[in-house]
């Protein structure tokens, strides 16, 4: 009877064990769908990420109308001597019109992609930027100092994090005790907004996510085209 009790205890352990391991996991898979990845946080599936070889469709001529981006640099929660992080910053678009802003402060330019960090590197020679430091981050970090930034900016960039979870922890370190980050993500609620549906988020899931890893929505800006723009606090 011993031989017998003995394995079957083992064996149920092992199952307990494993599904406590599923069920505590922070991310789960599928079958990706459509440019997706097939990893799922907290019931969305991560998007693919878009090569930096996409940079042309980043810098268009009509992406100030379509998007209203003047607008929101104009509403960012900073001053001359601000110091921001643009996590994602691909092309620069909106790294150097903020560092024109903060004069006396700092633009951190954060991309994974060797390319873009090249690509940054040389731009900023080329306009004169001496307050642009790009950085080289990892799926789980954008590699920031602590308790450094006034504000951290994504755009159009979170839904593609891989490890959202890890990076999101990680920019909380990094952000002063007033800091803020601020997320602008094409509108997941809206059919008429012509974004693939793994590249538009909701408001309610963006928030759902941001408070689960331990930040406070202050404010839900209503004035772009076609985009959110989404500012949290340090819970």
């Amino acid at each position: 009877m011993k031989k017998i009790l003995l394995p079957i205890f083992l064996l149920f352990s092992v199952s307990y064990l494993f599904g406590q391991t599923k069920t505590n996991a922070i991310y789960t898979y599928k079958t990706p769908d459509r440019d997706g990845t097939g990893k799922v946080y907290m019931g969305r599936e991560i998007s693919q990420v878009m090569n930096f070889m996409g940079m042309s469709w980043l810098e268009r001529s009509t992406r100030p109308q379509e998007e209203n981006t003047e607008l929101a640099i104009k509403n960012l929660p900073i001053d001359k001597e601000s110091v921001v992080a643009d996590i994602g910053a691909g092309s620069g678009y909106y790294t150097f019109r903020i560092a024109k802003k903060v004069p006396e402060g700092l633009v951190y330019a954060v991309e994974i992609q060797d390319p873009a960090i090249k690509y940054l590197e040389e731009r900023s020679k080329e306009l004169g930027f001496d307050n642009v430091v790009t950085i080289k981050g990892t799926e789980k970090s954008p590699m920031l100092p602590d308790d450094s930034i006034d504000l951290a900016i994504m755009v159009d960039v979170y839904h593609e994090l891989e490890y959202p979870h890890e990076v999101l922890q990680n920019i909380k370190k990094s952000l002063k005790p007033d800091g803020k980050l601020l997320l602008i993500e094409y509108r997941g609620e809206d059919p008429k907004v012509a974004i693939k549906r793994l590249h538009k988020m909701t408001v309610d899931q963006v928030t759902k996510e941001l408070s689960a890893n331990g930040f406070t929505l202050v404010q839900n800006g209503q004035f772009m085209k076609i985009q959110h723009f989404l500012v949290f606090e340090k819970k």
